[in-house]
């Protein structure tokens, strides 16, 4: 059975060498880069099941890294840093992060989230879905074997939660969700985050789309997805 890859970018050898020391002894394959750059391209030869990223990195920020590798591939990633501001926070989840640990951290915290994040995926990834389906609504087309978006025959580039969000929307077409209900559903109940990460990604979403008619603002409640659009 082939063992789970987790990257770590992180630019203080000594963090990385003590989390892929502990990883390891807990059954992970590790592979360490110090740096961002090195790190985006040992995610296209290394192929991790999951990213540890650090923020404050001396080449490129956490945050490009973060927004070069959600655009390729759909990764889950958590964010080790020094930052514990809230809007710091949001804006590492805004760009496709999944998790987010600060520092100074206990390394059975680091473990437990590892791995609350990969079940959360296994979960998605085993739940029963169409092998391959296409959804239409307006002039936008979802390939879900893919989970490739078009506009007008154009692939716009979603992160892995605003794709996430938008089928667990379109899915419930009519349906009002509260933000707690959507974080619940797509980031997982155990995510502790603000609800404002819901907000971003549905304004996200529609200046994407150019979906204002169809993603719907609930005022006092949430969102929903017009059950009239098809």
């Amino acid at each position: 059975m082939e063992k789970t890859k987790i990257l770590i970018i992180e630019d203080e050898k000594a963090i990385a060498d003590l989390l892929a020391y502990r990883l390891n002894k807990e059954g992970f394959q590790t592979m360490i880069a110090l740096n961002g750059t090195n790190g985006v391209n040992a995610v296209h030869t290394f192929k991790p099941d999951l990213l540890l990223l650090d923020w404050m990195l001396p080449d490129l920020s956490g945050i490009e890294v973060c927004k070069q590798v959600t655009a390729i591939h759909n990764i889950p990633i958590i964010m080790i840093t020094a930052k514990s501001d809230i809007t710091d926070k949001i804006v590492g989840l805004e760009f496709g992060a999944d998790d987010y640990i600060t520092k100074p951290f206990d390394l059975r915290e680091v473990i437990a989230r590892i791995r609350t994040v990969l079940r959360r995926v296994h979960a998605n990834h085993s739940a029963a879905k169409p092998a391959d389906l296409t959804l239409r609504f307006k002039n936008i087309e979802i390939t879900t074997s893919e989970r490739i978006v078009k506009k007008n025959n154009q692939i716009i580039e979603l992160t892995p939660k605003e794709y996430d969000l938008l089928i667990t929307l379109y899915s419930y077409r009519g349906k009002i969700f509260s933000r707690s209900e959507l974080l619940d559903f797509v980031w997982g109940y155990d995510y502790f985050g603000d609800t404002r990460t819901v907000d971003i990604h549905i304004q996200r979403l529609r200046k994407k789309l150019e979906a204002n008619d169809v993603i719907i603002t609930v005022f006092g409640v949430g969102y929903k997805f017009e059950k009239q659009v098809d």
